[in-house]
C-alpha cells in the first residue's frame, strides 16, 4: 500500500514538485493527488523530489498529496502481452476504452495483464530438478504462432518442488524453486536491462524483404539500425514494412510521440494484416505501444524503455524480436521539455547534456545473446534488433538526435526526400546509407545467397556511384559525349534503381523478395551488363541495340514475378548469355 508521503510545492506542466519525500529514491513510482496520478521521481534535492508525471495535471495545485510507493517504474511480463496494445506506460488501451470511454481517464487504473483469464501450462521440468535463474519450467500456447515459455525469474535458483500442469492464471503459483513460489507473472523496472549469460557477435542477416536494404545495407539479428529522414519520405511505411516482413518471431512496435492519425492507421491495419510466415494475423506475434503526440510528453520518454523490456522477455525465451521505434526524434523532443522544466544547463539545439548517453543506452540493450540458463546441453541463443526512426527538422541530418543515434548504430538507412517526390520507394539514398555489418555476414551471404553474392554487391554499387560521377558530365555536355561504355554504365544503373531498388509495397509479388529471388533478379541485371560490355567491345552490338533489346522489357518484369516462379528469371539469365552476342 502506497502511504502519504509529501505535498506538492509547485506545478510546470508534467513535471511537479512535492516536498517531505524522505526516504524517497530515484525513479521510484509515485501517485501524485488524491487521483492516484503516475509519476516518476527523476531528481532529488534534501527531501524534495522533481516528478515527471505521466497523466495530464491541469488542475493540480500546491498543498494537494503525492503519495509513495517504494518501487520503480515497471512493466508486467507474462502470457497475455501479444495481440496487445498499451500506451506509454503498459496501460492496456482497449480495456481503457471499455471503462473510461474514448479518451483516458486520468487516474484510471487497469492490470497491464489479466488476471482473470487461464492458460494451459505444461511442465517441462520435473520435481527435484535444479533449475537456475532463466531456466524454462514450463510452456504455455500464447496465440496461434508463439509458445510463452515460463522462465524462473532472475534472482530465483534452487531445487524444483511442486510443479503442476494444467490451466492458471499469471498471478497462481505454477511451482516453487528453492523454497519460493513462481507464478507466471515476472515484474521488470524498465530503465533496467534483463540479464544475459553472454553476448555474442552477430553474423546472420535480419532477412527483410526489402531488396535494397538487404543487398546494400542488411542489418543483422541482434544489430541496430536508425531510418532518419524528412517528412514525407516513407519513415513509417519503411517500418510497417519490416514489421510486417522481417525475418523475426516477435514484433514490437512502438508508436512514440507520431501524430494521431498515423498511428490510427497502425492499429486499425495491424490487427487486419496477415502473417505471411504462418497464415495467422500478424497481430499474433505482434505488441503495439501507441503513445500519441497529445498525449502527456512524460509518458513519451517512457514508451521506449517499455517497449525495449518486452522486447527485452521475449529475446530471453530463445526468440529473434525486431522493436520499431518511430520516432526516436520525438522521445528526444520529451527528454529535452522535461530537462528544460528542471532548469537543467542545455546542450546543443537545447536537448540535454545526457542526450548522447541516453541514446546509448537504448541500442546498447539491442543484441545476440546466449540466454540465462542455457548450457552446453540446452543452448537458447536469442536476438534483440532495434531500428529507430529519427525525423530530423527540415531532413537536417547534422541535428544533434541524428548524430548522437549514428555514433551508437552501425546501418544507416538515409531516406531522401527527392527520391520520394519521384516515387521512388523505399526512397533510401544508396549513396549516403551504409552498413558496418556487411563484413560479418559475408560467410551466411555466401552460403545462402550464392558464393558471388558479395562481389556482385560490390560491383552494383561501384555502378550506382560511377553513375553519379557520369551524371554530373550529362548536366553540362548532354549524354551524347559520353563512350559507348559509360553510356551503358548509366543503362545499367537505371535498370538498377527502377527494376531493383524500387519496391511497390502494394503489390503482392513485389513487395517481398526472398534472397533466392533478389539473387536472381541482380544476377540478371549484371549478366546483361557484361554480356553487352564484351558485345561493345567486339563490335557485334552497338549501344542503341543494346539499350533497346526486347530483353530489357524482360528484366524490367522480373519483379513482378512470384516467388514459385523465380526459375523463369534463370531462364531470362541463360538468354541473355546466348542472343546478346548473335
Amino acid at each position: 500500500m502506497s502511504e502519504k508521503a509529501g505535498k506538492i510545492i509547485k506545478v510546470a506542466g508534467p513535471l511537479v514538485v512535492a516536498s517531505g519525500m524522505k526516504g524517497a529514491k530515484m525513479y521510484e513510482v509515485v501517485q501524485v493527488s488524491d487521483q492516484k496520478l503516475i509519476g516518476e521521481i527523476i531528481e532529488l534535492k534534501d527531501d524534495t523530489a522533481s516528478i515527471q508525471v505521466y497523466e495530464e495535471t491541469s488542475g493540480l495545485g500546491p498543498g494537494e498529496p503525492v503519495y509513495q510507493t517504494g518501487k520503480p517504474l515497471s512493466v508486467e511480463l507474462g502470457p497475455g502481452l501479444l495481440k496487445s496494445i498499451y500506451d506509454g506506460i503498459q496501460r492496456p488501451l482497449n480495456l481503457i476504452r471499455e471503462q473510461a470511454g474514448d479518451y483516458i481517464t486520468r487516474g484510471v487504473e487497469v492490470p497491464s495483464l489479466d488476471r482473470e483469464k487461464t492458460w494451459k501450462f505444461t511442465p517441462v521440468v520435473k520435481d527435484g530438478d535444479e533449475v537456475s535463474e532463466g531456466d524454462i519450467l514450463g510452456e504455455v500456447p500464447e496465440s496461434a504462432t508463439i509458445v510463452h515459455k515460463v522462465m524462473v525469474p532472475p534472482g530465483v535458483t534452487g531445487k524444483v518442488e511442486n510443479i503442476k500442469a494444467g490451466d492458471f492464471n499469471i498471478v497462481e503459483p505454477i511451482a516453487k524453486v528453492g523454497g519460493k513460489n513462481v507464478a507466471m507473472l515476472q515484474v521488470w523496472p524498465i530503465r533496467k536491462p534483463r540479464p544475459v549469460k553472454q553476448k555474442l557477435v552477430p553474423t546472420e542477416p535480419l532477412i527483410t524483404g526489402q531488396r535494397s536494404i538487404d543487398t546494400f545495407f542488411p542489418v543483422v539479428k541482434g544489430g541496430a539500425a536508425c531510418i532518419p529522414g524528412p517528412f514525407g519520405s516513407g519513415k513509417t511505411v519503411t517500418q510497417h514494412q519490416l514489421a510486417k516482413w522481417a525475418d523475426a518471431d516477435i514484433i514490437i512496435f512502438i508508436g512514440c510521440g507520431e501524430r494521431g492519425n498515423e498511428m490510427t492507421e497502425v492499429l486499425i491495419e495491424f490487427p487486419e494484416l496477415i502473417d505471411p510466415k504462418s497464415g495467422k494475423a500478424l497481430m499474433e506475434r505482434t505488441v503495439l505501444i501507441a503513445n500519441t503526440s497529445n498525449m502527456p510528453v512524460a509518458a513519451r520518454e517512457a514508451s521506449i524503455y517499455t517497449g525495449m523490456t518486452l522486447a527485452e522477455y521475449y529475446r530471453d525465451m530463445g526468440y529473434n524480436v525486431a522493436l520499431m521505434a518511430d520516432s526516436t526524434s520525438r522521445w528526444a523532443e520529451a527528454l529535452r521539455e522535461m530537462s528544460g522544466r528542471l532548469e537543467e544547463m542545455p546542450g546543443e539545439e537545447g536537448y540535454p547534456a545526457y542526450l548522447g548517453s541516453r541514446t546509448a543506452s537504448f541500442y546498447e540493450r539491442a543484441g545476440y545473446i546466449k540466454c540465462l540458463g542455457s548450457d552446453d546441453s540446452k543452448e537458447r541463443i536469442g536476438s534483440l534488433t532495434a531500428i529507430g526512426a529519427v525525423s530530423p527538422p527540415g531532413g537536417d541530418l547534422s541535428e544533434p538526435v541524428t548524430q548522437n543515434t549514428l555514433r551508437v548504430v552501425k546501418v544507416f538507412w538515409g531516406l531522401d526526400a527527392a527520391l520520394a517526390y519521384r516515387r521512388h520507394f523505399p526512397a533510401i539514398n544508396w549513396l549516403t546509407s551504409y552498413s558496418l555489418y556487411i563484413k560479418d555476414i559475408e560467410d551466411y551471404t555466401k552460403k545462402n545467397y550464392g558464393s558471388d553474392w558479395p562481389d556482385m554487391v560490390r560491383e552494383s554499387l561501384n555502378l550506382l556511384q560511377e553513375e553519379a560521377k557520369l551524371e554530373e558530365i550529362v548536366r553540362l555536355v548532354g549524354v551524347e559525349s559520353l563512350s559507348a561504355k559509360e553510356q551503358l554504365v548509366l543503362d545499367t544503373t537505371k535498370t538498377l534503381r527502377e527494376d531493383y531498388l524500387f519496391q511497390d509495397s502494394f503489390d503482392d509479388a513485389d513487395t517481398y523478395a526472398s534472397p533466392k529471388k533478389m539473387y536472381a533478379i541482380l544476377k540478371t541485371i549484371l549478366t546483361y551488363h557484361h554480356e553487352s560490355l564484351a558485345a561493345l567491345e567486339a563490335g557485334n552490338k552497338n549501344i542503341k541495340d543494346i539499350t533497346g533489346s526486347p530483353l530489357k522489357d524482360r528484366i524490367s518484369r522480373t519483379r513482378m514475378i512470384e516467388e514459385k516462379n523465380i526459375s523463369e528469371i534463370d531462364k531470362l539469365t541463360e538468354d541473355i548469355k546466348s542472343e546478346i552476342n548473335k
